[in-house]
């Protein structure tokens, strides 16, 4: 334990921690405080659920992610790099995106509040591209030991960037007379200060562009044998290198049959806890919890054991290693849904309340560490934009567009919430049972990183 916590005595865990927490802050705009904000204006569940995929949005930001990697933007990465650069251009739509949201009103129409959040949610997926690159390329993944440590640290600042804001927002709703519109001005400032602190961050060192231009020159010269030359040509070499090579170098390390599995894998692991997400709020506002009491359990103490169960993730994690920490933890996930089946039945009571939401942070602390692991170490170097766009737009597919469905589901079962959660834990298996076909197939590609302990497998340098 004390050779792990050492692990977090680095400076580069500080600025993953911001970043972290910037990349989880939209969540406490479009997340549980929106649904809230949806059902407090009179809109039935189906519609929450479907307005709710305005977050689908972030599954497909692998179309753009290739970009973050190649195009530097005028004036902008010339003075801050490629990373803060695209980082700072997506926090300035998030600022303007939370101060128009701010404006409008639900109850009276929706089409103005959804263009809003989908200027959030939009500019929020393309922060996450540049936050998860600006990660990957601080704490390579030579560096096995603290990949758990640094994956643990981002974990705890998106939870801490979802959770907090979004709690003073539920109570500031729950006490200001202008209710939500307070809520989302708060945040439009909690927004301004993280664009000033990304100022003051320093841009990671890569070697990136010089292999993107060694597989540039590659593709020209392959070009040329064939006649092709001139400004076409070099148009279309940088092209095949921006669009094509970041997924064809993926299926070419891994083979595509195993490449094809991996990601199956990362969109069924979380598709059950991304149902029961959706719904949260709007069951807890249903079982007749307030906006204070669900501020302070869901919220405040959630935030607090979510970060404390996440670093204690870190080290399960580093212990057990990547198969048997996805594996226990996905499990375990299915179950503490159940927990919410619990409430349903018993009802308002915050006792109960307080343990469904406790054993619910631990499991989605253990499997999120477990997960971001899992995908930094197959990310590459060359394409680290790209490839991570790609895999956690996989996993964000389950949380955004499959639970588009939740509310339906809901209505369908009559509002039934306890058969509801149920069926969301069910909804865990065929991904586990994916992860045990491929464990084999993995542990010969990734080694031992991934069938035992972290540290037994790579040094860290120095």
């Amino acid at each position: 334990m004390k050779s792990y916590f050492s692990l977090f005595v680095d400076r580069r865990l500080l600025f993953i921690f911001v970043l972290g927490f910037a990349s989880g802050f939209p969540w406490a705009l479009i997340g549980s405080t929106f649904s809230a904000w949806l059902s407090d204006s009179g809109l039935t569940r189906t519609s929450i659920g479907i307005l709710g995929s305005v977050t689908m949005i972030y599954a497909l930001n692998f179309l753009w992610a290739p970009l973050l990697d190649r195009v530097r933007l005028p004036w902008v990465c010339a003075r801050m790099g490629q990373r803060r650069g695209w980082i700072l251009l997506a926090q300035i739509g998030i600022l303007l995106g939370t101060l128009a949201i701010a404006t409008t009103d639900p109850g009276l129409g929706t089409g103005a509040t959804v263009l809003a959040a989908a200027l959030i949610v939009f500019s929020s997926a393309t922060q996450d591209v540049g936050v998860d690159a600006y990660r990957i390329e601080m704490i390579p993944a030579e560096e096995s030991r603290k990949l758990a440590a640094g994956s643990a640290v981002t974990a705890a600042g998106w939870w801490t960037g979802a959770g907090l804001p979004g709690a003073v927002a539920f109570m500031i709703a729950g006490q200001a007379d202008s209710g939500w519109t307070a809520a989302y001005f708060f945040l439009a400032g909690v927004m301004a200060v993280l664009l000033l602190v990304t100022l003051l961050l320093p841009e990671p060192v890569s070697d990136r562009e010089a292999h993107q231009a060694e597989d540039e020159a590659k593709v020209r010269e392959t070009l040329a044998a064939t006649g092709s030359t001139g400004a076409l040509a070099a148009a279309g070499a940088w092209l095949t290198v921006t669009a094509v090579h970041p997924l064809a170098e993926f299926v070419r390390r891994n083979g595509w049959r195993l490449a094809v599995l991996i990601l199956s894998f990362i969109v069924l692991f979380k598709v059950g806890e991304a149902f029961m997400g959706r719904m949260a709020t709007v069951f807890y506002l249903e079982l007749g919890l307030t906006h204070n009491q669900i501020a302070m359990v869901s919220g405040f103490m959630g935030w607090f054991t979510m970060v404390g169960f996440i670093l204690l993730s870190g080290l399960i994690n580093v212990r057990l290693g990547i198969f048997r920490g996805l594996l226990i933890s996905g499990v375990a996930m299915a179950l503490a849904n159940l927990m919410f089946s619990l409430m349903a039945v018993v009802g308002p009571h915050m006792g109960v309340f307080a343990v469904a939401v406790i054993v619910d942070n631990f499991t989605t602390a253990f499997s999120t560490v477990a997960f971001v692991a899992f995908i930094s170490f197959l990310t590459s170097k060359v394409y680290t934009a790209s490839q991570y766009a790609l895999m956690a737009s996989l996993g964000n597919l389950s949380r955004t567009s499959l639970a588009a469905g939740s509310g339906y589901m809901v209505d369908v079962l009559g509002g039934n919430w306890a058969v509801f959660f149920a069926i969301t834990a069910v909804m865990a298996i065929p991904g586990l049972l994916l992860l045990i076909s491929i464990r084999h197939k993995l542990t010969h590609r990734l080694g031992d990183v991934f069938r035992r302990a972290t540290p037994t497998v790579a040094k860290d340098p120095g």
